[in-house]
Protein backbone atom coordinates (compact mmCIF):
# COMPACT_ATOMS: atom_id res chain seq x y z
CA UNK A 1 0.00 0.00 0.00
CA UNK A 2 1.13 3.52 -0.73
CA UNK A 3 1.48 5.97 2.16
CA UNK A 4 -0.84 7.33 3.28
CA UNK A 5 -3.66 4.98 2.39
CA UNK A 6 -7.15 6.50 2.22
CA UNK A 7 -10.12 4.33 3.20
CA UNK A 8 -13.57 5.75 2.42
CA UNK A 9 -16.84 4.50 3.92
CA UNK A 10 -19.52 5.24 1.37
CA UNK A 11 -23.16 4.52 0.59
CA UNK A 12 -26.01 6.80 -0.48
CA UNK A 13 -28.32 5.07 1.99
CA UNK A 14 -28.21 5.83 5.71
CA UNK A 15 -28.42 3.29 8.52
CA UNK A 16 -26.00 0.75 7.07
CA UNK A 17 -23.32 1.04 9.77
CA UNK A 18 -20.75 3.24 8.00
CA UNK A 19 -19.76 5.19 11.11
CA UNK A 20 -19.58 2.08 13.31
CA UNK A 21 -17.30 0.44 10.76
CA UNK A 22 -15.23 3.61 10.43
CA UNK A 23 -14.66 3.79 14.21
CA UNK A 24 -13.64 0.14 14.38
CA UNK A 25 -11.26 0.54 11.44
CA UNK A 26 -9.73 3.62 13.08
CA UNK A 27 -9.28 1.81 16.40
CA UNK A 28 -7.80 -1.28 14.74
CA UNK A 29 -5.19 0.80 12.90
CA UNK A 30 -4.33 2.86 16.00
CA UNK A 31 -3.77 -0.34 17.96
CA UNK A 32 -1.45 -1.48 15.15
CA UNK A 33 0.66 1.60 15.88
CA UNK A 34 -0.41 3.52 12.76
CA UNK A 35 -0.86 7.29 12.58
CA UNK A 36 -4.52 7.74 11.73
CA UNK A 37 -6.51 10.81 10.67
CA UNK A 38 -10.28 10.70 10.35
CA UNK A 39 -12.53 12.97 8.34
CA UNK A 40 -16.29 13.21 8.83
CA UNK A 41 -17.82 14.59 5.63
CA UNK A 42 -21.29 14.36 7.16
CA UNK A 43 -20.82 17.24 9.58
CA UNK A 44 -24.57 17.87 9.79
CA UNK A 45 -25.35 14.41 11.19
CA UNK A 46 -21.88 14.00 12.70
CA UNK A 47 -22.20 10.38 13.80
CA UNK A 48 -18.48 9.61 13.57
CA UNK A 49 -17.64 12.98 15.14
CA UNK A 50 -19.98 12.24 18.06
CA UNK A 51 -18.52 8.73 18.39
CA UNK A 52 -15.02 10.18 18.79
CA UNK A 53 -16.30 12.87 21.17
CA UNK A 54 -17.90 10.16 23.34
CA UNK A 55 -14.59 8.26 23.27
CA UNK A 56 -12.63 11.24 24.57
CA UNK A 57 -15.18 11.93 27.30
CA UNK A 58 -15.23 8.29 28.42
CA UNK A 59 -11.43 8.17 28.61
CA UNK A 60 -11.35 11.37 30.64
CA UNK A 61 -14.13 10.27 33.00
CA UNK A 62 -12.56 6.89 33.72
CA UNK A 63 -8.93 8.07 33.69
CA UNK A 64 -7.87 5.62 30.99
CA UNK A 65 -5.77 6.01 27.89
CA UNK A 66 -7.77 5.36 24.72
CA UNK A 67 -5.99 5.93 21.41
CA UNK A 68 -7.51 8.76 19.37
CA UNK A 69 -7.27 9.77 15.71
CA UNK A 70 -6.59 13.27 14.44
CA UNK A 71 -10.21 14.11 13.65
CA UNK A 72 -11.85 16.82 11.52
CA UNK A 73 -15.52 17.35 10.66
CA UNK A 74 -16.67 19.09 7.48
CA UNK A 75 -20.17 20.40 6.78
CA UNK A 76 -21.78 20.43 3.32
CA UNK A 77 -23.76 23.63 2.74
CA UNK A 78 -27.07 22.54 1.12
CA UNK A 79 -27.62 25.99 -0.42
CA UNK A 80 -24.08 26.58 -1.68
CA UNK A 81 -23.79 28.05 -5.17
CA UNK A 82 -21.24 26.61 -7.65
CA UNK A 83 -18.57 29.21 -6.82
CA UNK A 84 -18.82 28.40 -3.08
CA UNK A 85 -18.81 24.67 -3.78
CA UNK A 86 -15.57 25.07 -5.74
CA UNK A 87 -13.98 26.97 -2.84
CA UNK A 88 -15.05 24.29 -0.38
CA UNK A 89 -13.76 21.48 -2.58
CA UNK A 90 -10.44 23.29 -2.95
CA UNK A 91 -10.31 23.63 0.84
CA UNK A 92 -11.05 19.93 1.21
CA UNK A 93 -8.22 19.10 -1.18
CA UNK A 94 -5.82 21.27 0.81
CA UNK A 95 -6.98 19.68 4.06
CA UNK A 96 -6.41 16.15 2.80
CA UNK A 97 -2.96 17.09 1.50
CA UNK A 98 -2.10 18.40 4.98
CA UNK A 99 -3.36 15.20 6.61
CA UNK A 100 -1.27 13.14 4.20
CA UNK A 101 1.88 14.73 5.62
CA UNK A 102 1.22 13.32 9.11
CA UNK A 103 -0.74 10.11 8.57
CA UNK A 104 -0.30 6.47 7.61
CA UNK A 105 -4.05 6.16 7.03
CA UNK A 106 -6.89 8.61 6.43
CA UNK A 107 -10.38 7.28 7.15
CA UNK A 108 -13.21 9.23 5.51
CA UNK A 109 -16.84 8.76 6.57
CA UNK A 110 -19.32 10.15 4.03
CA UNK A 111 -22.98 11.14 4.22
CA UNK A 112 -25.76 8.64 3.55
CA UNK A 113 -27.05 10.85 0.74
CA UNK A 114 -25.72 12.43 -2.42
CA UNK A 115 -23.94 15.77 -2.10
CA UNK A 116 -20.77 17.40 -3.42
CA UNK A 117 -18.70 16.39 -0.36
CA UNK A 118 -19.83 12.77 -0.58
CA UNK A 119 -18.82 12.59 -4.24
CA UNK A 120 -15.52 14.35 -3.58
CA UNK A 121 -14.74 11.96 -0.72
CA UNK A 122 -15.09 8.99 -3.05
CA UNK A 123 -12.59 10.50 -5.48
CA UNK A 124 -9.85 10.26 -2.80
CA UNK A 125 -10.44 6.58 -2.01
CA UNK A 126 -7.66 4.06 -2.40
CA UNK A 127 -10.04 1.62 -0.73
CA UNK A 128 -13.81 2.07 -0.76
CA UNK A 129 -15.97 0.14 1.71
CA UNK A 130 -19.71 0.13 1.04
CA UNK A 131 -21.75 -1.53 3.79
CA UNK A 132 -25.25 -2.69 2.94
CA UNK A 133 -27.80 -4.33 5.18
CA UNK A 134 -28.71 -7.85 4.15
CA UNK A 135 -31.79 -6.97 2.13
CA UNK A 136 -32.90 -6.37 -1.43
CA UNK A 137 -33.78 -2.80 -0.42
CA UNK A 138 -30.12 -2.06 0.30
CA UNK A 139 -28.90 -3.91 -2.76
CA UNK A 140 -30.93 -1.39 -4.78
CA UNK A 141 -28.28 1.21 -3.87
CA UNK A 142 -25.85 -0.57 -6.22
CA UNK A 143 -28.04 -2.24 -8.81
CA UNK A 144 -31.71 -2.25 -9.80
CA UNK A 145 -33.37 -5.67 -9.73
CA UNK A 146 -36.17 -6.44 -12.18
CA UNK A 147 -39.05 -7.75 -10.01
CA UNK A 148 -40.29 -10.08 -12.76
CA UNK A 149 -37.05 -11.69 -13.88
CA UNK A 150 -35.16 -11.23 -10.56
CA UNK A 151 -32.11 -10.17 -12.53
CA UNK A 152 -29.93 -7.07 -12.38
CA UNK A 153 -31.59 -4.62 -14.78
CA UNK A 154 -29.34 -1.55 -14.42
CA UNK A 155 -26.78 0.09 -12.19
CA UNK A 156 -27.76 2.63 -9.56
CA UNK A 157 -26.70 6.29 -9.40
CA UNK A 158 -24.35 5.36 -6.56
CA UNK A 159 -22.58 2.79 -8.72
CA UNK A 160 -22.17 5.55 -11.30
CA UNK A 161 -20.60 7.76 -8.60
CA UNK A 162 -18.03 5.04 -7.91
CA UNK A 163 -17.40 4.67 -11.65
CA UNK A 164 -16.74 8.42 -11.90
CA UNK A 165 -14.28 8.20 -8.99
CA UNK A 166 -12.47 5.37 -10.76
CA UNK A 167 -12.26 7.37 -13.99
CA UNK A 168 -10.78 10.34 -12.13
CA UNK A 169 -8.10 8.12 -10.56
CA UNK A 170 -7.25 6.68 -13.98
CA UNK A 171 -6.90 10.18 -15.48
CA UNK A 172 -4.59 11.13 -12.60
CA UNK A 173 -2.55 7.94 -13.19
CA UNK A 174 -3.32 6.66 -9.70
CA UNK A 175 -3.64 2.96 -8.78
CA UNK A 176 -7.13 1.49 -9.29
CA UNK A 177 -9.69 2.00 -6.54
CA UNK A 178 -10.23 -1.20 -4.53
CA UNK A 179 -13.96 -1.54 -3.80
CA UNK A 180 -15.43 -3.81 -1.11
CA UNK A 181 -19.16 -4.29 -0.57
CA UNK A 182 -19.95 -5.57 2.93
CA UNK A 183 -23.16 -7.32 3.86
CA UNK A 184 -23.62 -5.84 7.29
CA UNK A 185 -25.82 -6.70 10.29
CA UNK A 186 -25.85 -10.36 9.34
CA UNK A 187 -28.41 -12.57 11.11
CA UNK A 188 -26.58 -15.89 10.45
CA UNK A 189 -29.83 -17.69 9.68
CA UNK A 190 -29.82 -19.39 6.24
CA UNK A 191 -32.90 -18.51 4.20
CA UNK A 192 -34.10 -17.99 0.63
CA UNK A 193 -33.46 -14.23 0.86
CA UNK A 194 -29.80 -14.89 1.60
CA UNK A 195 -29.45 -17.30 -1.32
CA UNK A 196 -31.00 -14.74 -3.67
CA UNK A 197 -28.70 -12.00 -2.37
CA UNK A 198 -25.68 -14.27 -2.82
CA UNK A 199 -26.62 -14.73 -6.47
CA UNK A 200 -27.38 -11.07 -7.21
CA UNK A 201 -24.33 -9.72 -5.39
CA UNK A 202 -22.17 -12.19 -7.30
CA UNK A 203 -23.59 -10.89 -10.58
CA UNK A 204 -23.04 -7.26 -9.56
CA UNK A 205 -19.51 -7.94 -8.35
CA UNK A 206 -18.52 -9.17 -11.81
CA UNK A 207 -20.34 -6.34 -13.57
CA UNK A 208 -18.93 -3.38 -11.61
CA UNK A 209 -15.81 -4.99 -10.14
CA UNK A 210 -16.05 -5.11 -6.37
CA UNK A 211 -15.16 -7.72 -3.76
CA UNK A 212 -18.06 -8.99 -1.62
CA UNK A 213 -17.29 -9.43 2.09
CA UNK A 214 -19.15 -10.39 5.23
CA UNK A 215 -19.32 -7.41 7.59
CA UNK A 216 -20.51 -7.18 11.18
CA UNK A 217 -23.23 -9.32 12.69
CA UNK A 218 -26.43 -7.87 14.16
CA UNK A 219 -25.29 -7.40 17.75
CA UNK A 220 -26.75 -5.12 20.44
CA UNK A 221 -23.24 -4.47 21.77
CA UNK A 222 -22.40 -2.16 18.84
CA UNK A 223 -25.26 0.18 19.75
CA UNK A 224 -24.29 0.16 23.43
CA UNK A 225 -20.64 0.96 22.75
CA UNK A 226 -21.43 4.11 20.76
CA UNK A 227 -22.41 6.14 23.84
CA UNK A 228 -19.10 5.21 25.47
CA UNK A 229 -17.12 5.86 22.31
CA UNK A 230 -15.76 2.34 22.54
CA UNK A 231 -15.26 -0.44 20.02
CA UNK A 232 -15.14 -4.20 20.36
CA UNK A 233 -11.36 -3.89 20.13
CA UNK A 234 -11.19 -1.79 23.33
CA UNK A 235 -12.94 -4.18 25.68
CA UNK A 236 -9.82 -5.71 27.22
CA UNK A 237 -8.42 -2.30 28.14
CA UNK A 238 -7.93 -1.68 31.85
CA UNK A 239 -10.73 0.40 33.36
CA UNK A 240 -13.45 -0.59 30.89
CA UNK A 241 -16.36 -2.20 32.69
CA UNK A 242 -17.91 -4.46 30.04
CA UNK A 243 -18.19 -8.18 30.64
CA UNK A 244 -16.88 -10.16 27.68
CA UNK A 245 -18.94 -13.01 26.26
CA UNK A 246 -18.80 -15.40 23.33
CA UNK A 247 -20.65 -12.85 21.15
CA UNK A 248 -18.02 -10.19 21.86
CA UNK A 249 -15.19 -12.53 20.96
CA UNK A 250 -16.92 -13.44 17.69
CA UNK A 251 -17.46 -9.74 16.94
CA UNK A 252 -13.77 -9.02 17.49
CA UNK A 253 -12.91 -11.73 15.01
CA UNK A 254 -15.28 -10.18 12.45
CA UNK A 255 -13.33 -6.93 12.64
CA UNK A 256 -10.01 -8.71 12.36
CA UNK A 257 -11.21 -10.69 9.32
CA UNK A 258 -12.42 -7.48 7.69
CA UNK A 259 -9.14 -5.66 8.26
CA UNK A 260 -7.10 -8.59 7.00
CA UNK A 261 -9.13 -8.47 3.77
CA UNK A 262 -8.97 -4.72 3.14
CA UNK A 263 -5.36 -4.10 4.16
CA UNK A 264 -3.64 -7.08 2.55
Amino acid sequence: MTKPHIIVLGNEKGGTGKSTLAMHIITYLLKEGKKVASLDLDGRQGTLTNYIKNRKEYAKLHHINLSQPEHISVYANPSAVPAIIKQELDSLDNLINELKEQSDYIIIDTAGSDNYLMRAGHSYADTLITPINESLIDLDVIGKVNPKTIKIESLSPYAETVWTARQKRALNRQPPLNWFVLRNRLMYIPNNNRKLLDKLIGELAKRVSFTPLAGLGERVIYKELFLKGLTILDLRESGIDVRLGVSHIAAKREIENLMEAVTR
